[in-house]
């Protein structure tokens, strides 16, 4: 049997290329990453009647996003998805939770599947090279519910006993909801039991809230 040493040699220098301009492409996406979580880190210490510049900031740059999707979806050869899609599985689940998080900061709601494909830029013919799963829709969910049981212990610091109520019945609700699925993914499957402590944890502050008198505040 002989090897074609060129062709594999072609091979090879192509893969390398394709994972290059991923990479390139992904560090960019990487740096509005880091910055929409340090505002996002900024909400946990201001008053939410001061909140509007800095979720007009996030969504500033929320909306830049799409066009790293296009990038990247024009990078990927057709029927790739799984060969390329460790490269960027962090950033999307960041982007999920980035884009969950702003959505309950603005109308206390939660962000659907389709909305986050909408945010993302996702397209249907784009299924087999780059998309958004399920999985890590998910995983973008599981790190809202850890943000939201902090926010709700800073609320209380800044004085605003309503919010951890509104959080609690959101993350209540949330958490129901992915009792209902079967997670046959283990590391979905381990985050998911996590949150079970965020859970407790708000619980908590609503009921140290309660027994202190604080609710009419």
């Amino acid at each position: 049997m002989e090897i074609d040493l060129l062709e594999i040699e072609l091979q090879l220098s192509q893969e390398t290329h394709v994972r290059d301009r991923i990479r390139d492409e992904t560090i960019e996406l990487d740096k509005k990453l880091r910055t929409m979580l340090g505002l996002l880190n900024k909400v946990h210490s201001t008053q939410p009647k001061d909140l509007q510049p800095l979720l007009l900031s996030l969504r500033e740059i929320l909306v830049t996003i799409p066009q790293h999707s296009v990038e990247l979806a024009e990078i990927v050869p057709p029927n790739q998805y799984w060969r390329w899609k460790d490269l960027w599985t962090r950033h999307i689940q960041n982007l999920v939770f980035v884009s969950a998080f702003l959505q309950y900061l603005e109308s206390g709601q939660l962000l659907s599947i389709t909305a986050a494909n909408e945010v993302l830029g996702m397209k249907d013919a784009w299924k087999d090279r780059y998309c958004l799963q399920v999985e890590d829709y998910l995983h973008g969910l599981i790190l809202l519910i850890n943000e939201l049981s902090r926010l709700a212990i800073n609320m209380v610091t800044l004085g605003d006993y309503k919010a951890p109520h509104k959080i609690n019945s959101f993350v209540k609700d949330l958490f129901s909801a992915f009792q209902l699925l079967n997670l046959k993914n283990d590391s979905l499957r381990r985050r998911f039991d996590s949150i079970k402590y965020d859970v407790k944890k708000i619980e908590e502050v609503v009921y140290d809230i309660s027994l202190r008198g604080l609710n009419a505040a």
